[in-house]
């Protein structure tokens, strides 16, 4: 019996300082270099009971250093055998299904459907939109169809998937999210999770990108989702974009249903688009080259797309305008957080700034100033935000998510503060908790001002380069910007690479 208890201690004592390790993984601090390499563990060498799994919940403590990892994964192994009925493989794959409701489908007519990997201990639940740009009339949508068939039909999917970034079943790479119920939404409507037109003789294709979401949530109310607490609806790009038209409707389908209990929220990652002017204006032929405005005039018509109702009617008869993120935040009532890199590549495609490997000219590099600062004042009511002045798009799913701050605080902090103020705003205190940002702009005006943006490779030759080697490279002219910001030379050169 003595013998017994001490095993239990230890394996007590392991399980704890996995937890603390956990916290410690979640809170380490950025070392070593400008642009870290991504981290991501093996899955095949994690273990965890999931058995008793519970809500999932964060500690922080200090960053454990040198030797911690060794250690942890000793103890891990003695808890295991001393016990390894407990020492259950985790399961990281999402796996697929496809709708029960078959008449709603891809572009093709091919059934629609979710990966999906449950934690039956949680009440939380992540749905994924994933992104993938658009086709806006029949010639481009047929391109598409030759080029990029996986984004329009069902035909070629895999059984399974593995989730990154807040997808991601391990605690290093996704501290706050690992244990919820993971569900990937595959984007095969080409429509921005819009269209709610059916295949038919007409037709040649069908866009049911806002009755897909609405068929999944249906089909998870069956698998758990009816005992959730909170519906976390994300995505990243056109999957950005689709959490903001969504994210109310998918809470109103809820509450129609009868499950007024869970609480929906949104998170927009690289979907803030603006309808600004091209930098080049060009004839809108296919979806690299249109404006942003035109491209979504013609396909609201073309797919037959849907709005939230709040935007409609503030917006009658030019619904198009609800598709950028400035003008439709506005009318949502849930809560969503904004995650948007302030030199966004996707929009800078649109507007006809192309970075091909060669140097930008000047009316380019003021082109992408501008759109850092215009990106930067519609951002400046939207109270939950993450917004790096980096050159890059989507985050939420890379493996270096946790690497990039704003202010000293990284994106899975700033959810996590989110979390926690959403919860005491509940209990009527709207205060938010004291050091615990969740509004977290970059103020440096260039793209990759700062230093924990990812990594950039030289297009031509594939090498790694620093932030001035990249300014230089875009025709950034260290002489003028000095002028202009009133300094010396010398001292602005200093302050890039000291990432200030």
């Amino acid at each position: 019996m003595r013998k017994r208890a001490g095993v239990l201690d230890v394996f007590h004592w392991a399980v704890m300082l996995g937890l603390i390790q956990s916290g410690a993984l979640g809170a380490r601090k950025l070392r070593g270099g400008r642009n870290p390499q991504p981290r991501r563990a093996l899955p095949s060498a994690h273990y965890r009971d999931r058995t008793e799994t519970t809500e999932s919940f964060s500690l922080d403590f200090t960053a454990v250093e040198e030797n911690m990892d060794n250690f942890m994964t000793q103890v891990k192994n003695l808890a295991q055998s001393l016990y390894p009925c407990s020492a259950q493989k985790l399961d990281y794959e999402m796996k697929l299904h496809f709708l029960e409701n078959t008449s709603v489908t891809c572009n093709d007519g091919t059934p629609a459907g979710y990966y999906l990997k449950e934690s039956k201990g949680s009440r939380r639940w992540l749905i994924f939109l994933e992104g993938g740009w658009y086709c806006f009339n029949k010639e481009n949508c047929d391109s598409r169809y030759e080029t990029m068939r996986r984004l329009m039909s069902s035909s070629k999917w895999p059984q399974t998937k593995t989730g990154t970034g807040i997808l991601s079943s391990l605690p290093e790479e996704n501290p706050h999210w690992w244990n919820a119920n993971m569900v990937f939404i595959p984007y095969c409507s080409s429509d921005v999770w819009s269209g709610a037109t059916p295949k038919t003789d007409q037709n040649d294709y069908a866009f049911m990108g806002s009755l897909i979401i609405k068929e999944v949530v249906k089909d998870l109310l069956t698998k758990g989702l009816d005992n959730a607490k909170i519906l976390l609806l994300s995505g990243s790009s056109a999957g950005g974009t689709g959490v903001l038209l969504n994210v109310d409707p998918v809470s109103e389908l809820l509450e129609e249903l009868g499950h007024t209990n869970i609480q929906v929220r949104g998170l927009s990652d690289s979907g803030w688009f603006l309808d600004n002017k091209q930098y080049r204006c060009t004839d809108c032929v296919d979806t690299i080259n249109c404006a942003p405005t035109e491209v979504i005039k013609r396909g609201i018509k073309y797919w037959g797309g849907v709005v939230p109702e709040r935007c409609r009617q503030a917006y009658e008869g030019k619904e198009w305008n609800c598709f950028f993120g400035y003008k439709v935040y506005p009318t949502i009532k849930r809560p969503v957080f904004i995650v948007q890199w302030l030199f966004d590549e996707a929009q800078l495609t649109v507007d006809n700034i192309h970075l091909t490997g060669q140097p930008v000219q000047e009316g380019q590099w003021r082109y992408i100033q501008n759109l850092g600062t215009e990106l930067r004042n519609t951002l400046k009511d939207v109270p939950a935000m993450f917004a790096p002045a980096c050159l890059s798009h989507e985050f939420i799913t890379r493996n270096y998510w946790t690497d990039v701050h704003v202010k000293g605080t990284s994106l899975p902090r700033a959810l996590h503060c989110w979390d926690r103020s959403l919860q005491e705003n509940s209990r009527n205190n709207k205060s938010p908790p004291k050091g615990c940002p969740v509004h977290l702009i970059d103020s440096c005006p260039w793209p990759h001002c700062n230093p924990t943006c990812p990594t950039i490779r030289d297009q031509s030759t594939g090498q790694e380069m620093n932030v001035i080697q990249f300014l230089m490279h875009m025709g950034f002219d260290v002489q003028k910007m000095a002028h202009q910001q009133g300094m010396d030379p010398s001292k602005l050169l200093g302050m890039l690479s000291s990432g200030s």
